[in-house]
């Protein structure tokens, strides 16, 4: 009897192992996937300012901040991660790669050689973008300077430095369908849910996380511990921000400049480097959205040294 259970249990794990094996495979797009026609370059435009890619990817104290040569360091809990190249360059950046492969770089956070991108790459946000904006965008990646230089190896220890790992935290975080329109609402505020959830991907830096690294989702956007090691991300919900009209938002998306006759600090400024790119009409869409995220209490800050 023993033994039977032995073989049963043992023939359960077995599958189990090899279904989350199966599962957590990377996975890509097709060329069929993606939308016909010719690329949008403004648009492509308006999705790199959108998405921050200048924030990570440009050179590290260069002024030029259309040279996206990588460098930048990104520490959290798990390791530092150093944002790749993504300029043009057909050598050390992505100059030789595909529409289909950087779509699937960003909204399936897989490699051109189908490996799992550690997601320290925002793509559980970028997941949401449509892909005729990630058409649009990788065209206009292609109008930029290209910069030679590859960036240094992550330094991440294990298990985190282990890729196929990385596809178990997509299942656990990773929506399986994309954030859809809601038609009760207005074009104004679905434009700016779309902006918010997916190429601006506040939540990735606004939202307490997990143990794994994942958002706490009951806690979206409530603010919590910059995952960087210091200081303090705010709560962008009513319960941050209540005081804040639609107009002061806009305002502070487009200047840095709060209500209060303050300024952001932190990697915020980087943030406004890029949404005051923005049209009028895009922040103030972001703006509706924003301001209409119920209260909700974040992590508790810690008290400040005396």
């Amino acid at each position: 009897m023993l033994q039977k259970m032995i073989k049963f249990w043992g023939f359960f794990a077995g599958v189990a192992v090899a279904a989350l094996w199966i599962g957590s495979a990377p996975a890509s797009l097709k060329g069929s996937d993606l939308p016909g026609g010719a690329p949008n370059l403004a648009n492509g435009r308006e999705m790199f300012y959108a998405g921050g890619c200048a924030s990570c990817h440009a050179i590290p104290g260069n002024e030029d901040r259309t040279k996206l040569g990588g460098g930048l360091a990104l520490k959290s809990p798990f390791g530092t991660f150093y944002a790749p190249n993504i300029s043009p360059d057909p050598v050390d950046g992505i100059g030789t790669w595909s529409e289909v492969a950087f779509a699937t770089a960003v909204v399936k956070g897989t490699s051109p050689d189908g490996q799992h991108y550690f997601p320290a790459f925002p793509y559980g946000s970028y997941q949401n973008m449509k892909l005729e904006d990630v058409r649009d965008l990788f065209a206009h990646i292609k109008t930029l300077p290209p910069v030679k230089g590859k960036v240094r190896d992550h330094d991440v220890s294990f298990p985190f430095n282990v890729r196929r790992f990385v596809g178990g935290w997509k299942l656990l975080n990773l929506s399986p369908t994309p954030l859809a329109p809601d038609p009760k609402q207005s074009a104004a505020w679905n434009r700016g849910a779309y902006l918010v959830n997916g190429p601006s991907h506040c939540a990735e830096c606004h939202s307490p996380r997990d143990f794994l690294g994942g958002i706490v989702k009951a806690q979206r956007f409530a603010g919590g511990p910059n995952l960087e090691g210091e200081g303090f991300v705010p709560n962008i919900t009513q319960k941050g921000i209540g005081k804040y009209s639609e107009k002061d938002i806009a305002y502070l998306l487009k200047t840095g400049d709060t209500p209060d006759g303050d300024s952001v600090g932190g990697g915020m400024r980087a943030v406004i480097g890029n949404t005051s790119q923005l049209t009028d009409e895009d922040r103030a869409a972001m703006a509706v959205y924003l301001k209409s995220l119920p209260p909700v209490d974040g992590p508790p800050r810690p008290e400040k040294k005396k």
